[in-house]
């Protein structure tokens, strides 16, 4: 069952998935752990590793994936970008992330490099997400082009059937991409990316369930038909609102924000976040979303509270239930 099999929901079961960061400390990287080991203990469908533009955190991404694969039985998805990447470096890249039993990428444009002028090339030789997903498949296609199967009644006989297939996740924006030159552009660039063998899409972040739901019933009118899995991210201080409307450009959520400013007891801001993030999951769910995926900031509390709001069951409450 691939991922994107999973989020064709047809069960009132719920798929969720959380994303974290590389560590960029020792002591960091065993609270990490920790927080994989209890994210794991939920029962999500995978949990993504995010990488940094031009290959900065490439390395520590991968030993976080090592280390779901090898300790969890968790699927991990990678991230990769176009940023700063030639073709051989990136297919150099994604062959050792293969390597590594990592057969789950998330295919980004990626970020221009902190100090870029608008109108820079910051790319490299790739220059869309699209072509991202291309060489992914080429790389795998090159790496393993064929299996060989067992065929029943015939012990020494066998027959060719494909090689394994890697999953490819993409960006979506509910709300347009920053650098969109039309309106449409952003649903465009997802027809490209499913074209090019994307297999489902994330969003990047949204504060109201239509945002999200009329973005996905304008992308299923121009022929997106893959998977469109909704980022949630549980925005817990007025500082980390302020963080992610600089990062994003989205104006500013009235209600969220007004409610984290008048409030000036942490606990309770973690509380209207969590609120927040988990009415919003829910109200996606209700619409027909395939799951929800939660922006975790290598912290297991909050999304594990946010999926306990929402009513979306994990594993450890169905055992808590027994």
């Amino acid at each position: 069952m691939t991922l994107a099999d999973d989020l064709q929901r047809t069960s009132p079961i719920v798929p969720f998935s959380f994303e974290v960061y590389p560590p960029r400390t020792p002591a960091s990287t065993l609270a990490l752990h920790d927080t994989l080991t209890r994210l794991a203990e939920a029962g999500p469908r995978f949990i993504s590793v995010t990488y940094g533009a031009g290959g900065s955190t490439g390395g520590a991404s991968l030993e976080v994936l090592r280390y779901l694969r090898t300790h969890t039985e968790v699927e991990p998805l990678a991230h990769l970008t176009c940023v700063g990447n030639t073709y051989t470096g990136a297919a150099g890249l994604i062959r050792e992330f293969l390597d590594a039993g990592i057969r789950s990428f998330l295919a980004l444009r990626g970020d221009p490099p902190v100090g870029a002028e608008e109108g820079d090339s910051f790319l490299g030789d790739l220059e869309s997400a699209a072509q991202l997903v291309q060489l992914i498949d080429r790389v795998q296609a090159e790496r393993a082009p064929y299996a060989e199967a067992g065929i029943n009644g015939l012990p020494r006989a066998a027959r060719v059937v494909p090689g394994e297939p890697v999953e490819i996740a993409v960006a979506a924006f509910p709300n347009g991409h920053p650098r969109s030159r039309h309106p449409r552009e952003h649903i465009d660039a997802l027809l490209a990316k499913q074209a090019a063998g994307a297999t489902f899409a994330i969003t990047q972040l949204f504060f109201h369930a239509d945002d999200y739901l009329g973005f996905v019933d304008r992308c299923r009118a121009a022929g997106v038909t893959i998977p469109i899995l909704p980022g949630i991210m549980p925005v817990t201080s007025p500082a980390r609102l302020a963080r992610v409307l600089a990062l994003t450009g989205h104006e500013v959520p009235a209600e969220l924000s007004i409610d984290l400013q008048i409030e000036p007891d942490p606990a309770r801001q973690r509380a209207i976040g969590v609120a927040y993030a988990a009415r919003l999951a829910a109200e996606v769910v209700a619409g027909g979303a395939p799951g929800v995926h939660l922006y975790a900031f290598n912290s297991h509390e909050t999304v594990l509270a946010v999926l306990s709001e929402a009513g979306i069951p994990t594993t450890i409450q169905k055992e808590t239930a027994r």
